[in-house]
This record gives C-alpha cells, sequence and structure tokens, in this order.
C-alpha cells in the first residue's frame, strides 16, 4: 500500500529560503516547458500525428542559460517535468482542462522530490532533504512499521507555513470481514447526515462560525492600499482564518469517518452529485460547508483498510419515495418532512430514505 503522511516543518531562515528558491526554480521550469508545449500544441494542433511525435527536452536544457536552477534539488525540477506531462495527457483525455501557467503570486506552492539510497530520511525529529540538509518536522503520529519511504512533497500554506507530506510504501494484508453489522447514511443538508437508526449529525458549521470573523477581516482588507505591507499582513490574517475553518472540518470529519469504519462492516450512501446540487437548489456554501465528498474519501479509505466496504447506491434510486416497511412507492413534497405509507406505516422522512439505503447497499454488498 501507499499512503501519505502530512506534517508540519518548522525551517531556520536559511532553509526557509532555500524552500522559496527551489518554488521559484520549479514554477520556472514548469512554465518554460508549457511554454514550448503550447506552442507547439498551436502550431500542430491539426495534426495529431505529428503533435504526438514532438520530442521535449528535460530540465537540464534549461540549467545552461539559468545557471542558478543547478543550486536546487535536481529531482524537484525532473518532478515539475512529470507533473506536466500528467496534465498534458489529462487535457487530451479530456478529463483536464489545458494546463496553466504557475504565477508567482499564488500563495500555495509545491515540490516534490524523491528518496534515492537515503537521500530524504527521518532522524530524531528532523526531515533529512537534498540540497537543505535537516529540517526539523512534527512528527504528531508514527509511521506504519517497515514503511519504506518513497518521496515527499513540501508546500507552502496560505499563512506562511511549511508542510511536508511523506509518501511511504508498506507491506499489510487485508482480509475482506463479513458484513455483520451495517448503517445507511441519508445526506441531511441542516446536519451532514441522518443514519438508518434515526441518528442525526450534530454537524457544526465551522465556516458559519467564522463567517463574521471573516466579514470583518476582508473589510479591513479591502480598505488597504493593495500590495503594501499591511495588505500583506492581513491577506495574512485572512488566510489564517480560513486555515483554522478547514482544519477544523477536517479534523470532525476524520473522527467521524473513524468512529463509523470501526463500528460497521458495511457502509450505505447515496451517490449524489453535490456540484450540481449547490448550483441547481442556490444551497452552495451550505454544500461546501458540509463537505460531503470529503466525508466519503475519508471514510472509503478508513473501510477499506480494514477490509469494510462502502456502498454507493444510485442517485435515481427513490430511497425518499419508498416505504421501508412494505416497499410501496409515493410521491413526496420537498415539504412533507413525515413519511405516511397506505400500511399505516409513518417515519421521519429522513430516518426512512436511510433505511431504504441501507436496504439497498446490503442487496448490492450481497448479490
Amino acid at each position: 500500500m501507499n499512503k501519505a503522511f502530512k506534517f508540519r516543518l518548522k525551517p531556520n531562515k536559511s532553509q526557509a529560503q532555500m524552500f522559496e528558491k527551489t518554488f521559484g526554480c520549479v514554477r520556472l521550469v514548469y512554465n518554460k516547458m508549457l511554454g514550448e508545449r503550447k506552442a507547439n500544441y498551436e502550431a500542430l494542433k491539426e495534426d495529431k500525428e505529428a503533435l504526438k511525435k514532438v520530442k521535449y527536452p528535460t530540465p537540464a536544457k534549461y540549467k545552461i542559460e539559468f545557471e542558478f536552477l543547478k543550486e536546487v534539488d535536481s529531482l524537484a525540477l525532473a518532478n515539475a517535468q512529470l507533473h506536466l506531462e500528467s496534465a498534458y495527457k489529462n487535457f487530451f483525455r479530456g478529463n483536464a482542462k489545458f494546463p496553466k501557467f504557475k504565477s508567482k503570486k499564488n500563495h500555495v506552492a509545491t515540490y516534490t522530490t524523491n528518496n534515492q539510497k537515503g537521500s530524504v530520511r527521518l532522524e530524531n525529529g528532523y526531515i533529512k532533504l537534498p540540497k537543505i540538509g535537516f529540517v526539523k518536522v512534527i512528527l504528531h503520529r508514527e509511521l506504519p512499521q517497515d514503511s519504506t519511504l518513497k518521496s515527499v512533497t513540501i508546500s507552502r500554506t496560505p499563512r506562511g507555513k511549511y508542510e511536508v507530506s511523506i509518501l511511504v510504501e508498506y507491506e499489510k494484508e487485508i482480509v475482506q470481514k463479513s458484513i455483520n453489522s451495517s448503517i445507511g447514511l441519508d445526506f441531511a443538508m441542516d446536519g451532514l447526515f441522518v443514519d438508518s437508526m434515526g441518528k442525526k449529525t450534530n454537524y457544526p458549521y465551522f465556516y458559519y462560525q467564522a463567517e463574521q470573523k471573516l466579514k470583518k477581516a476582508y473589510r479591513k482588507l479591502s480598505r488597504m492600499k493593495l500590495r503594501s505591507n499591511n495588505w500583506y499582513r492581513q491577506k495574512r490574517v485572512v488566510a489564517k482564518i480560513h486555515e483554522h475553518v478547514a482544519n477544523a472540518r477536517k479534523d470532525y470529519l476524520h473522527k467521524l469517518s473513524k468512529n463509523l469504519a470501526n463500528i460497521y462492516d458495511m457502509v450505505g450512501v447515496e451517490d449524489l452529485n453535490m456540484q450540481g446540487m449547490s448550483k441547481a437548489l442556490k444551497f452552495g456554501k451550505k454544500v461546501h460547508d458540509n463537505a460531503w465528498g470529503m466525508f466519503l474519501t475519508f471514510l472509503n479509505y478508513k473501510l477499506l483498510e480494514q477490509g469494510k466496504q462502502l456502498i454507493k447506491i444510485d442517485k435515481w434510486f427513490p430511497s425518499t419515495k419508498t416505504c421501508s416497511h412494505c416497499g410501496s412507492i409515493r410521491e413526496m413534497k420537498l415539504s412533507d418532512r413525515v413519511y405516511r405509507c397506505k400500511c399505516g406505516f409513518e417515519l421521519d422522512r429522513d430516518h426512512n430514505s436511510a433505511l431504504n439505503i441501507k436496504n439497498e447497499a446490503l442487496r448490492l454488498a450481497l448479490n
């Protein structure tokens, strides 16, 4: 298995300067290569076969013109080329738009380097990085035993802090578990989800809690002279509030998904189009604050690691219209909050839907 672990870095002044220099060099090489690819694409887009045969240079070519590129990690430059090639392939496959140039004004910057014969390693609370040396790292959790360090990605957050994402490879035997306990989750706009036992998640809306503070910070920022020292200082204040909201949300969703993954062998959910829902129903801010997609990502990998299952049922499955007691279907308005069936069964609308999701997910899992 491959898994990445993110930690906080505490570089000294010279190390931070080297990070910034590497970010700049990676950005330069990426943009130079993208410029060449863009020119060839414009010239040969009518002849796709000729476009496929074009050979592009390696980052070594630019070291002749820009000698300062020799001062930074060569693998960071090589990975910039790999990232561009990946973005280019995704464009031609129709999975993404044409790659964009990297901007110096972007508040987030990253670069990736690989471990070659111990060039990257952890020692006594420090991480060894090529061309930089040993940088203090806050290891708030242990890496898997007997894992092999493959690569690291250094990033700068909008607040100006540095983080390292360590990719490790390790062996883990995953035994598929039989389904002895299961649960269905019905997405709820006002509380993340209602489960098949009728329990509603008391989701704290982290963005709404910080919204007034953000409004004041943005108002103060708008009155400052653009790109002045005070403007940049206030930008970091805004970024700090956003980072706090994002971290609080991730922490809550990680704990919630871990709890579900530890208790249940199978979790059933609906395969919803959250982006479409946020646009169609004008609930964009609330949908993004819920972070349903992030929650499912966390839940899925936590279940898979234990040999358990996350079953997504079709979004057109009539979970709201179906009676979980007798299976009959009736029309439901959005204002109807209680499901009343002709068989005499009555239940909260979301609880009934969650039961139907659980039953359908069990049917799919056992077939």
